[in-house]
Parts: structure tokens; sequence; C-alpha cells
């Protein structure tokens, strides 16, 4: 059965002033969404933030080796840095206290990058809650408080993290800017690579002894995204002052 409604000039005019309301209603809604921090997320919450919406976040991160992590720490402070995120792994932190405790001396933030360096979507709920709780530990020892970020050590990472994360308390933290410092491309092609951020990324670079090339290239790097009038702050701190919008994992 069809069903046809004629409509008098009077009645168009309002349900077409009606239409383009609802238009631009949802218009503003959907630019209002595109400008909040960048997350990855579930259907039901839990979120893995990988940009925000303003000001630069460099990272580090540091599974293993005694050479690397020390130089960069001097580098950064000769720069002026005073706002990085470390991530480290607790098994690197079990074997470098001093270390640990010179990073948050100088007030960057540390966050957790497991106990062992393992792809966590390889392993059962249970494997990475075991490995999360190892690390846990670890800081809880060596006096490390109000640890709030997680990353996944390989960077892989799925829904069954974000959950288990979150009943950890803490929040997931991917990148949206890789240096490919841990591949050794040279200190120029690591440049060039943080050079394609703007303001609200998360850069990703490595203070491991594998990134052979990351502390020469840290100055260049820093002098770039001064350029481009950005301001450093710790993951935190960006996260703070945004809102998020999900994208689906899968």
């Amino acid at each position: 059965m069809k069903f046809f409604m004629v409509f008098q000039a009077k009645n168009i005019k309002q349900y077409s002033l009606i239409l383009i309301t609802a238009v631009f209603t949802a218009w503003f809604l959907f630019v209002q969404n595109i400008l909040h921090a960048p997350v990855f997320s579930t259907d039901d919450g839990p979120k893995a933030v990988y940009k925000g919406d303003k000001n630069i976040a460099i990272t580090f991160n540091i599974g293993w080796g005694d050479e690397k992590s020390a130089p960069i720490l001097e580098t950064l402070k000769k720069e002026k840095i005073k706002s990085a995120t470390f991530f480290l792994s607790g098994s690197w932190a079990e074997r470098h206290p001093d270390m640990v405790a010179a990073i948050a001396k100088e007030g960057y933030e540390i966050g957790i990058l497991g106990y062992d360096y393992k792809d966590y979507t390889d392993l059962s709920d249970q494997e990475i809650i075991r490995d999360i709780s190892k690390a846990q530990e670890v800081f809880k020892k060596l006096n490390v408080k109000n640890i709030e970020l997680l990353r996944a050590p390989t960077g892989h990472f799925d829904k069954r993290l974000l959950k288990i994360s979150e009943n950890f308390g803490y929040t997931v933290v991917h990148w949206s800017i890789d240096s490919k410092d841990w591949t050794n491309p040279g200190v120029e092609r690591i440049v060039q690579n943080v050079s394609k951020a703007h303001k609200g990324d998360i850069i990703l670079l490595h203070a491991s002894d594998s990134a052979k090339q990351t502390n020469k290239a840290l100055p260049d790097l820093i002098d770039e995204l001064r350029g481009k009038d950005l301001n450093f702050v710790n993951v935190s701190e960006m996260i703070s002052n945004s809102s998020a919008r999900s994208e689906e994992i899968k």
C-alpha cells in the first residue's frame, strides 16, 4: 500500500527548515568529533591513545641495554626538554634501578612496557596479566609511583589488552609518528621521519641499545619540532587536555 502526503507551501517551508537544522547539527557534531584526540577503542569503552589535539609528545621505549639510555637522558637535559615519557620494561628496570631513578629525578614520566619483550597478541589473557603484574611489582619495589600508562611491548595489541589494562587502571598508549630509529636508517632519515609530526602527535623513539643513532639524531629532531612552534609535553599532559574519539579495534 502506498501513502501520499500533500504539503501546502507553508508546510514545505517548515519541514525544509527542520531538515536544514538537522543537517547542520549533524555536521557540527561531526566536526567537533574529528577535532578530538583520536584513540583506538573497544565498543564498550577502553581506549588506547595514539594522538592528542595540541602540543607534541616524545616517547622512548627501553627494553634492554646498558649504553644508550644515559646519553639520551643527558641530551634531553642539554636541549632543555623537560617533558618526555619513558616506557620501561620491568626486566630492564629491575637491572637498571639507578637509571630508573635518574629518569624520575629529571621529572620525566614513566610508563610500563610490560615485563618481558613479548607480543601480547600471542599470549593468553592470563599470560598478559602475569606479565603486567610482574612489571608492576618491579616498579613498586623501585618506588616509582602513580604510573598510569602502559604500552604494548611490540606495539601489537587487541581488545583484550585494552580491557585488561583498564582493570589495572592503565591507559594504553600507542603512537602516531614512528621515527623508525630502531632500524638504524641514518640520522637524516630519523629526523625526516619525525619531521612529519604536527600538533597532537605522539612520537615513538627508543633508548635501547639496538637504536644506535637516536641520540645523534635528537638535537636536529628537537630543532625540527621547535621550528614548528610545538610545545613538548608528556603523554599524560597531552591526553588530559583532550577529548577522545574512538576507532574500532578489530
